[in-house]
């Protein structure tokens, strides 16, 4: 099982999708990385080469962002929004949803009010709107 910033690279798969497995990269992102390197996608990640193994680690780890790195990178502008008291700050802060998304009906469990059955959870007739 190769290893590429961390992270074992499945060996059943192909690369294309194995380079999905790393935490910053997607499969448009593993695709020009692949034709960057002129690598056949639909090769297995079992039948690579240590010298392509090691080509790949050093592309990726010289030209992106990713795993820890990135992680911390998103912890610390979702912090600093949270410090300059922004709107989508204060959305962080309540664990609400930050991009516009409507609250009513779609987000119960970030609410508290999760329902297992369809009519639990629901206020009462006789209960005041």
């Amino acid at each position: 099982m190769a290893r590429i910033a961390g992270v074992s690279i499945p060996d059943d798969k192909r690369i294309e999708i194995s380079l999905t497995y790393i935490h910053g990269i997607g499969k448009s992102r593993s695709g020009k990385i692949l034709a960057a390197l002129k690598l056949d996608p639909n090769t297995r990640a079992k039948d690579l080469d240590e010298s392509v193994v090691n080509s790949l680690k050093d592309y990726i780890e010289k030209n992106f962002t990713i795993e820890g790195e990135l992680k911390h990178q998103k912890q610390t502008n979702i912090k600093r929004l949270k410090d300059i008291g922004c709107y989508r700050g204060t959305r962080h802060m309540k664990g609400l949803p930050v991009r516009g998304q409507r609250t009513k009906t779609n987000t119960r469990t970030v609410r508290g009010n999760i329902r297992k059955t369809a009519g639990s959870g629901r206020k009462s007739s006789t209960e005041k709107t």
